[in-house]
């Protein structure tokens, strides 16, 4: 059963998703600030987190960063702010999409679903893309399985996306990918409709932050000027 921490101060709307999502057969918490939604958070490791950026004592953004100083768990920002600022500005703290208010309730159980299935939490239904979950490349690994990445025997923590995104350039390394087809493989194939490519590169800075020595000279993931990403291991 499917685990989800909804953060929201206004109890209306946190009871009517918490109707519609127990419907679905998940388990649901719900906090009304910030500091009572990283509590949570650091006791149960959710499948999802539902998480309004307006809120009292810590905001969404605050909230999303404490949550990754200790875990990975997938975040979706819910905000009633449409301007790309608020939206880049929730990428860069680590959420891994957001939803504009006011919401379907119909799109906010669809993204929930699609964003476990791509972070590992539901994979009864996944095939094995290939025999070994160990892939990588110099003194890159990746566990698929259990979803870690290594560099030199040392643990990186990445988001369920930047894990999604380095994935699928480990898996077809030389290859160059663009910022649309990126954004279509690792968000679905929806994201195009509404999708803006400058998540693409918000994701890519940060993961070269974390995995690169040089993230100004990347040894692993590369820019094609023009073109897009693709990974390699320059030596």
């Amino acid at each position: 059963m499917a685990k989800i921490l909804v953060v929201d101060d206004e109890k209306l709307i946190v009871k009517g998703i918490r109707f519609s999502l127990e419907q679905e057969g998940m388990e649901v918490d719900c906090a009304y600030d910030g500091e009572e939604a990283i509590e949570l958070a650091r006791k149960t490791e959710y499948d999802m987190v539902l998480l309004d950026v307006m809120l009292p004592k810590h905001d969404g953004y605050e909230v999303c960063q404490a949550i990754r100083e200790f875990s990975d768990m997938p975040i979706i920002m819910l905000t009633a702010k449409g301007g790309d600022m608020d939206k880049i500005l929730g990428l860069e703290y680590g959420a891994d999409d957001y939803i504009s208010k006011p919401f379907n309730i119909l799109e906010v159980k669809a993204r929930i679903k699609a964003i476990m299935r791509r972070s590992g939490k539901n994979r009864k239904n996944r095939k094995e893309e290939q025999n070994s979950h160990v892939i990588g490349a110099g003194d890159l690994k990746m566990d698929t399985e259990s979803r870690r990445v290594y560099i030199s025997g040392r643990e990186i923590n990445l988001t369920a996306k930047e894990f999604d995104l380095l994935e699928l350039l480990v898996r077809n390394p030389n290859k160059v990918y663009s910022r649309e087809a990126l954004l279509t493989y690792v968000w679905g194939n929806r994201a195009m409709d509404s999708g803006d490519v400058r998540t693409v590169d918000v994701h890519v800075r940060r993961l070269r932050e974390k995995i690169e020595p040089s993230p100004s000279d990347p040894k692993f993931v590369h820019t094609k000027w023009g073109v897009g990403y693709y990974f390699h291991v320059k030596g």
